[in-house]
């Protein structure tokens, strides 16, 4: 059966940068965030073996959010010189290895790997997303799993409740009530996964929890009735699209993984004084 694996390319990047000391070639160039993406992507595809892949960044640049709400991840710090440095090498590189590389300006890989799943559902392709993200959460169904590397481990419908407590239909509220520090979406003060899970437990939606607010007793629901004029739009802040214009994509021939040429790896491994996963 065909099936369709989507990496989170921006996840997989700072993941690989942050795993590894820093490393550089003889001409004094970062090559660490290279090397350990490279060897996260050679050990991604091992375990699932797809007809068709696709590695998705983020753009350069605002996106919608930021027009919902503009200090959308304004407390985050610039990125690293010696990662930045090696991101144009690394989108050279990876589809001279044959993996498809996309980015859409004014949307984030979130979006764009939704997107792409949904497409694949609609034709019946399963689809398993790579990454460490607990906002992808919410796109699993019976289509659409979650690989973390980290752990090897897949996450379906059970497995997401194993891990947050809530169903992936429960996550974009659970997302909304925590808020999300490193995005900078306020969340209800003092509500961590637990008091999450635990509200969607018994009122089961932000809704349900929005009607119960004015009986809510104690600290928590003072913080809860403070907190309930920004939770809708740290709803839509954490509900990720499915309706990108993809056009790197008109149909998943343009996913199809190819094999990379010899030449063109022998030359890469020169250039970067590594070696490559094919």
């Amino acid at each position: 059966m065909s099936k369709l694996l989507l990496i989170d390319g921006s996840n997989y990047l700072f993941r690989a940068y942050h795993a590894l000391p820093p490393l550089s070639n003889s001409r004094g160039e970062p090559t660490h965030a290279i090397y350990g993406f490279l060897n996260m992507l050679h050990k991604v595809w091992g375990l699932t073996q797809p007809s068709y892949a696709g590695i998705v960044f983020d753009a350069s640049g605002k996106n919608f959010r930021h027009r919902i709400f503009p200090e959308y991840k304004a407390n985050r710090p610039p990125m690293p010189d010696d990662l930045r440095v090696q991101i144009a090498p690394l989108l050279r590189l990876l589809p001279t290895l044959g993996w498809p590389v996309i980015q859409v300006p004014g949307v984030e890989a979130d979006d764009v790997l939704a997107t792409l799943a949904l497409r694949a559902q609609l034709q019946d392709i399963p689809t398993v997303i790579a990454t460490g993200d607990k906002d992808m959460a919410q796109l699993v169904n019976n289509h659409v799993t979650l690989l973390n590397t980290m752990n090897n481990k897949f996450y379906d419908r059970e497995g997401v409740f194993e891990k947050y407590k809530v169903y992936p239909e429960q996550i974009i509220d659970y997302l909304a009530l925590m808020g999300d520090k490193v995005d900078n979406v306020p969340g209800i003060q003092k509500c961590g996964p637990v008091t999450a899970s635990k509200w969607l437990h018994t009122y089961g939606t932000m809704q349900g929890i929005i009607e119960a607010a004015p009986t809510m007793k104690g600290k928590i629901g003072e913080y809860l009735r403070e907190g309930l004029p920004f939770l809708r739009t740290a709803r839509r802040l954490v509900t990720i699209k499915t309706d990108c214009r993809i056009a790197e994509v008109p149909n998943f021939n343009a996913l199809l993984l190819r094999q990379a040429r010899e030449s063109d790896i022998r030359a890469l491994s020169t250039r970067l004084e590594m070696g490559f996963h094919t």
